[in-house]
């Protein structure tokens, strides 16, 4: 199951599942409808405030994100970042699922002073809580993507992060490098697929070149 495919790391583990031989259907959950269609595909409009009964699915991806800007206020981006990830999670573990693989963010702490990044650590404290046999929290630096072409407005810290990064690759920690969300997914899937038990993080650095690592 995937919630998050309209994004720009979400679109990207969704297309990579329907290619994989591993998976013989996929479960797309979101607010709306997409445009793409798929023989293993099932789609689920949802609120994510009110969720209906969940399929089964083994492993559970979790792409949702949003800004302030975009959301228009703190309150707005926590109910998309927060409440409607670990709400989305909890349904999914009661419907049977053992793993999941979410997108969360680079600094992510509960303490932070930056309040993005103290959701998103508050995020990760939740799920950890839950309890499922594996869990594997991705942190990514700056995302490299087109989000124009998914209706998306593009951010300037991104635009800064990607310029940034091919001035300077050699001076740049992995770590802090932007990185493309192609590599996001495909870290994520394959943490996922081989994950033991207990909970994980994927730091930006481990995740960079994963398209050239776990492409066929």
């Amino acid at each position: 199951m995937v919630a998050g495919a309209t994004g720009l790391v979400g679109r990207e583990i969704l297309e990579a599942l329907l290619a994989d031989n591993d998976y013989a259907q996929v479960h797309s959950v979101g607010r709306r409808k997409l445009t793409l269609e798929h023989p293993k595909l099932k789609q689920h409009v949802v609120d994510f405030a009110a969720l209906p009964h969940l399929p089964k699915g083994d492993d559970v991806y979790i792409a949702l994100g949003t800004t302030i800007k975009v959301a228009g206020s703190q309150a707005a981006f926590r109910a998309v970042d927060f409440d409607a990830v670990v709400t989305l999670a909890r349904a999914s573990l009661a419907a049977g699922a053992t793993k999941l693989g979410v997108v969360s963010a680079m600094g992510a702490r509960r303490k932070s002073p930056i309040f993005y990044n103290q959701v998103k650590g508050e995020m990760e404290d939740a799920l950890v809580s839950l309890n499922f046999k594996s869990l594997v929290i991705a942190q990514p630096s700056l995302l490299a993507g087109h989000r124009e072409a998914l209706g998306q407005p593009t951010r300037k810290g991104e635009r800064i992060g990607m310029v940034m990064t091919q001035l300077l690759k050699p001076l740049i920690p992995s770590n802090y490098r932007a990185i493309d969300a192609k590599d996001v997914a495909l870290a994520l899937i394959h943490a996922v697929q081989t994950a033991k038990t207990g909970a994980f993080r994927l730091l930006s650095g481990e995740m960079q070149g994963a398209a050239k690592r776990f492409t066929p």
